[in-house]
């Protein structure tokens, strides 16, 4: 038996989340069976959790759309037990059970190698919100819009996917401006490495499609009229990651940005990323982020205490990263 968050859905439509105890015949399908040794809580995994939107597609579900351990036993050809492995996305913990739980088992092609020298805490430290943030870093990068001290918008930057880009862009040499709705954060922001806190209401309200241009790149995990004015203060040439709907699914904008000014607007996924992405991300976190900057953002719970901190992250009362050590 081991223990595991597990979710169901009762009569009313409501999810009941709790604690509790599973064996290996209660496991999914997959050629992976692991031992979690971390897990962590996205805003995914607390809509999840809270059933505050419609994630969970299969019932019963364990949450979890981040896990990172040992491996038990394979009958994958790239996976033996003994490897460490680092799980982020691909459904789990919406139509296959997740990792917020002390094993579970996996599709071998899912699952990535924990890199050389970062412990399994760091990866979750990271997960899927840190992984995310270093994919929308590499796109203005790739894009040439982190040269020369450009200055970046970073939207939600309290939170996991805005505190990993702040810290992972101000280490590559760009001034970071951060957008929250925390002010009395702001010393936290500078110390991982923001030149400049905003207040996120300087953003949040609906604004003209062209407005005074200001930032080479933006990453906005906020969406809506955040997002609608980044990109109406976003640079000639300059360009936009979007990866998050923390404010709305909406888009109230124009095409005015992407004609006049030749703003490019690039949708990261994180979910289903591919393999070779996945790979070039995960090296450049273990070697492009500060470890005590991570640090300085994560806060290890218990695995008893998920269910009761789920709800705080969708209300933005969470700074930073929580790990989740399913073992204490």
């Amino acid at each position: 038996m081991f223990n595991a968050i597990l979710l169901n859905k009762n009569d009313d439509g409501t999810t009941d989340a709790r604690l509790t105890q599973l064996d290996d015949a209660q496991l999914p399908d997959g050629e992976v069976t692991v031992r979690v040794d971390y897990s962590t809580i996205n805003f995914k995994d607390g809509l999840a959790i809270t059933g505050k939107s419609p994630v969970v597609r299969k019932w019963p579900m364990v949450p979890g759309i981040d896990g990172a351990g040992e491996v038990i036993a394979s009958s994958h050809p790239e996976w033996k037990a003994g490897d460490r492995f680092i799980l982020n996305g691909w459904g789990v913990g919406e139509v296959h059970m997740g990792c917020l739980a002390q094993r579970a088992r996996l599709k071998g092609d899912w699952l990535i190698p924990l890199p050389d020298g970062m412990p399994a805490r760091s990866a979750m430290a990271i997960g899927t919100a840190g992984y995310t943030a270093m994919l929308c870093a590499m796109a203005l990068e790739e894009q040439g819009a982190t040269r020369d001290g450009a200055e970046i918008l970073v939207t939600g930057a309290s939170g996991g996917v805005g505190s990993i880009a702040t810290a992972i862009l101000s280490a590559w040499g760009c001034r970071v401006v951060a957008s929250t709705g925390k002010l009395a954060e702001a010393d936290y922001l500078k110390a991982l490495g923001a030149a400049e806190v905003i207040d996120r209401a300087e953003l949040a309200a609906p604004g003209k499609p062209m407005q005074k241009e200001r930032w080479a790149g933006v990453v906005d995990s906020v969406g809506s009229h955040t997002l609608a004015n980044a990109l109406a203060q976003t640079r000639y040439g300059g360009v936009v990651a979007a990866c998050g709907l923390a404010q709305g699914m909406d888009l109230p904008t124009s095409v005015a940005p992407f004609i006049l000014r030749g703003v490019r607007l690039i949708g990261v996924d994180s979910v289903m990323a591919p393999k070779a992405r996945r790979l070039a991300a995960w090296q450049r976190l273990a070697h492009d982020l500060d470890p005590a900057k991570l640090e300085r953002i994560t806060q290890e719970i218990a695995l008893g205490e998920v269910v009761a901190k789920a709800p705080l992250i969708l209300e933005g009362k969470v700074r930073g990263r929580l790990v989740v050590n399913v073992n204490a």
